[in-house]
């Protein structure tokens, strides 16, 4: 189950469909979970905090016990989103590399016919051991070519073929002790093997798989806040907050807005570099914030406003990490209306959700700052309440909780096959917004 700490978040991005017909979000109280196909995305980040690749999960892997079916039953969900086709592959990917772990009962050639080749890294933890036939099978897989990834690996002899065939090594932080990561490093030394660490769950392993010598990382670590005890927030971060006080007022006090934000020289570029890329389609170039909030209206104007914040608020943290927000912000609004929720407060809850990670505090300190309703800050602080039901929803989709979507549909009437919809342009969105003008 996702958690209900507004302080944590997890970054994984899922997609999820059923097969069933729906018409609105107040569906089925029930939905068979053998009738949704999942999949999910969480990203690899290299030394400079950019995303490398996206591993998907899909749901099939928690039943390891049945890897064949299971497998199966990955190609079947695969197919079900068309990610044969690298325009849909790369709109759960945004165009980077897919690692998608197989078990070795699964592999075959068939994969080629529902993943891209050459947008695809197989992921193989061989935990019946390098069989001469597994190692005939991922030759012909890597002639298609898919690269190979040999995950679950601690330096074990007997896998030795299947290292020279690895395009990646993945280590998993949480299972194995750092003797044996040394000895691994220092026996692949001088090979053309990409170094994964995964699982990384907190900022000091992170760090420690730096000092090992690990290229790639995977985990929620980024999405974690680094505390800051007894900072004082910058003088522009509370002239921002300020600004989002000014911006729910109705109606927009143009000139008050524009003084405010004028005084921001960084939020003053962002938001006219968001207010003129594509998302907003205007005729015309806006180069005041006068024109800007005369072009696109007093509702888009909020919401390019606090898009603009919130990119400040990220400072030199991961991108990703923006991206992660943008997408909440966006499916929040979205799905927030066909709920009947006010759509600027879903917005605001969304995009400050993971506030604590950008600003390296917590939740229980930034909120009481925070210009929202009573209600969005509750839902920040992790409170359930009705204006976090779709946060919450949302959150274990990221985290590729499956039972925790099944769950949250079930108590609170959700019809996970329009939140799916929502969600998927809200990513398209997201990047949008993040890559224009860049």
């Amino acid at each position: 189950m996702a958690s209900e700490s507004a302080d944590n978040g997890h970054r994984r991005v899922c997609v999820t469909t059923t097969t069933g017909q729906a018409n609105n979000f107040e569906g089925s109280k029930s939905i068979a979970a053998d009738g949704v196909h999942f999949v999910a995305r969480q990203p690899i980040l290299d030394l400079n905090g950019r995303v490398h690749a996206f591993r998907l999960l899909f749901r099939e892997e928690s039943e390891p016990e049945k890897s064949a079916s299971a497998g199966r039953a990955m190609m079947e969900t695969a197919a079900f989103h068309k990610l044969n086709k690298p325009s849909e592959l790369k709109r759960l990917t945004g165009s980077l590399v897919a690692i998608v772990r197989c078990a070795p009962e699964a592999l075959s050639e068939e994969l080629a016919q529902v993943l891209p080749p050459s947008l695809t890294v197989l992921e193989i933890a061989p935990s019946g051991g390098a069989t001469p036939e597994l190692k005939a099978t991922c030759e012909k897989l890597k002639a298609l070519g898919f690269r190979l990834a040999l995950g679950e690996f601690t330096g074990q002899p007997e896998f030795d073929s299947l290292v020279e065939l690895a395009d990646y090594i993945k280590v998993d932080f949480g299972r194995s002790q750092p003797e044996e990561r040394r000895e691994l490093l220092q026996r692949l030394r001088g090979k053309s093997i990409i170094l994964l660490a995964s699982n990384l769950e907190t900022q000091k392993d992170y760090l420690k798989a730096r000092e090992e010598g690990f290229t790639l990382f995977e985990g929620y670590w980024f999405c974690q806040p680094v505390m800051k005890r007894n900072r004082r927030p910058p003088a522009n971060q509370m002239l921002r907050i300020e600004i989002l006080q000014a911006l729910q007022k109705q109606p927009l006090d143009l000139v008050k807005v524009s003084q405010l934000v004028k005084r921001d020289g960084p939020l003053t570029y962002q938001l006219l570099r968001l207010a003129n890329s594509p998302l907003w389609a205007l005729r015309q170039p806006v180069e005041s914030i006068q024109a800007a909030l005369l072009a696109v209206g007093d509702d888009a104007f909020r919401r390019i406003a606090t898009l603009a914040i919130a990119t400040e608020f990220n400072g030199d943290q991961p991108a990703e990490l923006l991206c992660m927000v943008m997408v909440r912000a966006r499916f929040c609004e979205v799905a927030g209306v066909r709920r009947g929720l006010d759509p600027f407060g879903q917005y605001l809850l969304g995009l400050l959700s993971l506030l604590p990670a950008m600003q390296g505090q917590p939740m229980s300190e930034l909120a009481p700052a925070l210009a929202v309703s009573p209600e969005i800050r509750a839902a920040l602080m992790g409170t359930k309440t009705p204006e976090r039901v779709l946060l919450g929803w949302l959150e274990s989709c990221e985290c590729g909780d499956w039972a925790g979507c099944d769950a949250a549909a079930q108590a609170d009437g959700l019809n996970q096959q329009e939140l799916v919809k929502t969600y998927v342009e809200a990513v398209a969105w997201a990047e949008a917004a993040l890559h224009s003008g860049s």
